[in-house]
């Protein structure tokens, strides 16, 4: 039974308004901009979705609908009723010809929003990150960082692979002792996770093949625009695999991942004004070069990097700028990786594993090696790093029940979305960065 009043248009998201044209609709937002031109308004609104410019005639509307428009103020939020129309010119492809705006609520003019169309510093920006994020290419960066999340568990949950999650609060370290984070846990001292490796192994030997994926810490007091202190990475594990099959696992992850970015977020990137011609190189397989190979292409391009010593970010710009996609650097000296990684029976020195490197000088992507599965060895390492042996007991009694030759990597998700995106620096690739100097807002 009809109430008499007239029917109210459909609410709908900017992002796919284009299957409204001709229709009135209605759109709940902020607003993003205005312009006046004469008698003309053009409010830009957004919604998350999308940006959509409407369109004011003074002579079209009733006057304190015009008034209303012309005197609101940036990022007040509104609904907005109007009829889509078809305009090339316009951001998005179409306009909106307003017959209402309802303002939800309205920014004081005595307390305007704090970032404006002018530039403004990057510790300004970081201070109000809460705010930022509202910008076109802060929420470009959003979606690009969600579709690769999404990728990677759809490349895992599609190879096989269960995940089971590790824990944040751990009882040692599972890189090294420096780093860590350390936090009171009732009567005892815990520390916030470095890695959920060493949970992952013991996943892989119930399931075959694991991941976990979830946030990381590290406490070391780097500045550098690769570091946060709290970041996000996916660790798979694998059972009877070597580094052979870590590195193709790893390629292959890395592909499918820029694929996706590329054929689901073309409009970010042209939002980040990304040049995609890069990425679209990005095809298996990977290049890959000995520890030895590296040391020699690096010295060779003017580096001082010396044999025995990890890769700084310098070293590491110069080897990747040498190729057109990721580059893998396998069997590092084991003194300056991990204590879990398996030495190679032919060079025991050193250890199997491997780093991916990003090209364009975004550095490394992945870390990963063979695991130790011999259990004297993994005890000799253990005493030699001096960690407590009662905390990796657990992580010991893997290597008496069992055990099999496995392996892994670590994947950084923000290392990742900076080179997808384009982005100098890690600490715009993450909602809310904390560094060394940062841990507001």
């Amino acid at each position: 039974m009809s109430s008499g009043q007239p029917a109210m248009p459909p609410a709908v998201a900017i992002h796919g308004i284009g299957a409204h044209s001709g229709q009135s609709v209605r759109i709940h937002g902020w607003l993003y901009n205005l312009r006046e031109s004469g008698k003309l308004l053009f409010p830009i609104f957004r919604d998350g979705t999308g940006l959509i410019q409407g369109v004011l005639f003074k002579k079209n509307v009733p006057p304190e609908l015009f008034e209303r428009v012309r005197t609101l103020t940036q990022e007040s939020s509104v609904e907005v009723t109007g009829t889509v129309r078809a305009e090339a010119r316009a951001v998005g492809g179409y306009e909106l010809d307003v017959t209402d705006l309802r303002v939800l609520q309205a920014v004081p003019l005595e307390h305007p929003y704090p970032i404006t169309p002018k530039e403004h510093g990057i510790e300004f920006l970081m201070e109000h990150r809460h705010l930022w994020l509202r910008s076109q290419r802060q929420a470009a960066i959003l979606r690009v960082r969600h579709e690769v999340i999404k990728a990677v568990r759809d490349f895992f949950d599609e190879d096989g692979f269960t995940l089971a999650d590790a824990p944040i609060l751990t009882p040692a370290a599972c890189e090294g002792t420096s780093n860590l984070f350390e936090v009171d846990y009732f009567e005892e001292k815990a520390y916030l996770t470095q890695s959920g490796q060493l949970y992952a192994e013991a996943a892989a030997m119930a399931v075959g093949k694991t991941y976990c994926f979830g946030p990381t810490f590290r406490a070391e007091k780097s500045k550098t625009r690769r570091h946060l202190t709290e970041f996000w990475m996916v660790e798979p594990e694998m059972a009877f695999a070597g580094l052979d099959d870590v590195m193709q696992l790893a390629e292959r992850l890395v592909a499918y991942v820029v694929e996706r970015v590329l054929t689901r977020r073309a409009a970010e990137l042209k939002v980040l004004e990304r040049d995609i011609e890069p990425l679209r190189k990005i095809k298996l397989p990977f290049p890959r070069l000995s520890y030895d190979e590296a040391v020699e292409r690096v010295r060779a391009a003017g580096g001082t990097l010396q044999w025995g010593t990890d890769l700084g970010g310098t070293d590491e710009t110069l080897l990747s700028q040498q190729f057109d996609r990721p580059v893998m650097v396998h069997r590092y000296p084991a003194s300056v990786k991990a204590f879990y990684m398996q030495p190679d029976p032919v060079r025991p020195e050193l250890a199997l594993c491997v780093d991916m490197l990003a090209p364009e000088g975004y550095g490394e992507i992945i870390g990963g090696s063979q695991r130790i599965h011999d259990l004297e060895l993994l005890q000799q390492r253990i005493a030699e790093h001096k960690l407590p042996e009662q905390a990796f007991s657990w992580y010991v009694d893997l290597r008496r029940f069992g055990s099999v030759p496995h392996g892994g990597f670590g994947m950084g998700i923000e290392r990742v979305v900076a080179w997808l995106c384009g982005v100098e620096h890690v600490r715009e690739t993450i909602p809310f960065p904390r560094t060394i100097y940062r841990i507001f807002p």
